[in-house]
């Protein structure tokens, strides 16, 4: 039975049918203003890459304010990063994955003193100056300009007037006074940077955006020690001059201005695991990053290390000498890697350290013919032969045999049985009751316990070869591995018998921070204790005296006490021995190394070969 259609129908499908009409109007405006903010944002973002190479043109001082921005006018610090934007492939976005072998202690700037943290810092701090890696030479950063006195003892930085912190906060010479003070603040945990910085007498504003520091004597790495200073934000660190235990004791306070960022720049800590940086939206630099995040994953295992790169969970590999010749005939390593072996110039040293004071109590290593003998008995050329393959060179001192530094007549000790044995008997010790293990003269046998990283595969392996060596001359020596931030927190402490480690190194080194007897204190880096004022005498003259050609003597004699005093015993600098996943691209060699993680804002990922979201 079919029903009329009455008025009130017709009002009630009327009023439908306008209610559709207007959605439907409604969506299509929706629809044109997504248009337009569309539109508007990818205007906003080409405006803003404008705004930026405008800005460092005016930063510089090059032009007036209404030239055009050229790529002749990106500032000199990032020439290298602006012709990677230039290839035809290059793209931002996706992340940069790579892989710590041991957990990290701490993240916080100067209280943290490993080669791990300072990686992850080099993201997120920045210096008024930086190494132009093909020269050396130094180049602005922060600071666009900078004059030295006719004295040496000031010097003045002009400063960019644009650069800013990650949270919007400009940075400006007080900020660079402000750090100063604060490292040179007894209560704040920073021993190591203090024994440098202690050279300074103080640091002034003058104005915004111009410091200078003043010297108390010449010194001849100056302007690296005020340009290579990493620059703090006042605002974010001065209330820990308040309470600085809560500073010494943190895990994760690192704020800066460099391309990078933690995600929540208080609160990580060693529990959370990796290690995650975030690309700075803010960053003042004439080139942005290239990559959303960086990613650090603790994988302490060597082969669950390989086997993460092989399934492309991280991007580089770092090989053990053992499997590489191996790797390279790998097809699948092959097919996804490129691989570099270099050694740079500024390469580190592996060392065993002989601490000669232990609670307070001189040890067996306080006697120079006891180091010396440890070193005959560390036969290097086998180590670098069975453990590594030949991918290492002898090390003879704290500097590399092609520095100015080294004294060329001066070569690494020979491994000699004989000698060994001498120069114990010498020091009161031999094998008194016949067992074949040498003891002191009170009966005491000649042992002790040898820390090493106990993730280090290589490094167990000639332990294990060393344990045998010194055994043929009656030492007994316990291998003694360790977890990384326990090995760290002994060595503040002073609490080993003997370690082996190994320094970083740069273009000429300074060996204050590690021989010096100031440095022999608490928390200091002459861990062993080591200590001859004849040394410290030709480190304090060497450091003050700025003419080069007078300075490599002072170091050369400098270097031959070191030799003879052993306080370490030297063994080797390695090879770089790196497979790199393919979708990194722009990988370059320079003369500080491969530019994988120094120089962040070079290398990138083509956009067909990405895989992360931001």
């Amino acid at each position: 039975m079919q029903k009329q259609l009455t008025i009130r129908d017709w009002i009630l499908y009327s009023l439908l049918s306008l209610l559709v009409l207007l959605l439907v109007l409604a969506m299509y405006q929706i629809d044109r203003q997504w248009l337009k903010l569309t539109e508007m944002q990818t205007s906003m973002s080409e405006q803003a890459k404008s705004l930026r190479e405008l800005r460092s043109v005016i930063a510089s001082g090059a032009v007036s304010a209404a030239s055009p921005a050229t790529a002749e006018k990106i500032a000199p610090a990032f020439k290298r990063a602006y012709a990677a934007t230039r290839l035809p492939d290059y793209a931002q976005g996706d992340w940069s994955v790579e892989a710590f072998g041991t957990n990290l202690k701490t993240i916080t700037p100067l209280v943290s003193t490993d080669a791990y943290a300072a990686n992850v810092q080099s993201y997120v701090l920045e210096s008024l100056i930086t190494r132009d890696p093909d020269t050396l030479e130094w180049q602005g950063l922060i600071a666009k300009s900078w004059k030295v006195s006719e004295d040496g003892l000031v010097i003045s930085f002009q400063m960019r007037e644009d650069v800013r912190f990650s949270d919007g906060e400009p940075l400006t010479a007080e900020d660079v006074a402000f750090t100063f003070g604060f490292i040179m603040t007894d209560a704040i945990q920073a021993p190591r940077d203090r024994a440098y910085l202690e050279k300074i007498k103080e640091v002034k504003t003058n104005g915004k955006y111009e410091v200078a520091f003043i010297f108390k004597e010449p010194y001849f790495e100056a302007l690296s020690l005020a340009g290579g200073m990493s620059i703090l934000p006042k605002h974010f660190y001065e209330t820990y001059l308040k309470e600085p235990q809560k500073f010494n004791e943190s895990k994760g306070l690192i704020l800066g201005s460099g391309p990078y960022k933690l995600i929540d720049p208080k609160n990580w800590t060693p529990d959370k695991g990796n290690v995650e940086l975030v690309r700075n939206e803010r960053y003042w630099g004439d080139i942005q990053p290239s990559y959303s995040r960086i990613l650090w994953k603790i994988i302490q295992n060597d082969s669950a290390r390989l086997t993460t790169f092989r399934n492309g969970d991280i991007d580089s590999y770092s090989a053990r000498p053992v499997e590489y010749q191996e790797l390279k005939k790998d097809a699948q390593i092959i097919s996804k890697s490129q691989n570099f072996e270099y050694m740079p110039p500024v390469v580190g040293y592996s060392y065993i350290g002989w601490n000669q004071q232990r609670g307070g109590k001189p040890t067996r290593f306080t006697d120079k013919r006891v180091r010396q003998a440890m070193t005959y008995l560390t036969d290097v050329n086998r180590v670098i032969k069975d453990v590594f393959l030949d991918y290492a060179e002898p090390a003879v001192s704290p500097f590399s045999m092609a520095s100015k530094q080294h004294d060329s007549a001066l070569q690494p000790y020979p491994f000699s049985l004989d000698k060994a044995k001498t120069l114990l008997k010498e020091a009161g010790y031999e094998d008194r009751d016949g067992d074949g293990m040498l003891e002191d003269k009170a009966g005491k046998p000649f042992e002790f316990k040898l820390t090493y990283l106990e993730s280090n595969e290589d490094t167990k392996r000639m332990v294990l070869l060393l344990r045998d060596l010194y055994v043929r001359a009656g030492v007994r020596m316990i291998p003694f591995p360790q977890e990384w931030p326990v090995m760290l927190e002994n060595l503040d402490k002073k609490d080993f018998d003997a370690i082996t480690l190994g320094w970083t190194s740069g273009i000429e080194t300074d060996l204050y921070q590690t021989f010096h007897s100031a440095q022999a204190v608490s928390n200091g880096d002459n861990f062993t204790g080591y200590k001859n004022p004849a040394l410290d005498k030709l480190i304090d003259e060497a450091r003050r005296t700025v003419d080069e050609s007078k300075r490599m003597p002072l170091w050369q004699q400098a270097e031959q006490i070191v030799y003879e005093d052993q306080p370490y015993t030297f063994l080797m600098r390695r090879k770089s021995l790196l497979f790199v996943d393919k979708r990194i691209h722009n990988l370059q060699m320079t003369k500080l190394g491969l530019n994988l993680g120094s120089l962040p804002l070079e290398t990138y990922v083509p956009a067909a070969q990405q895989k992360y979201t931001p």
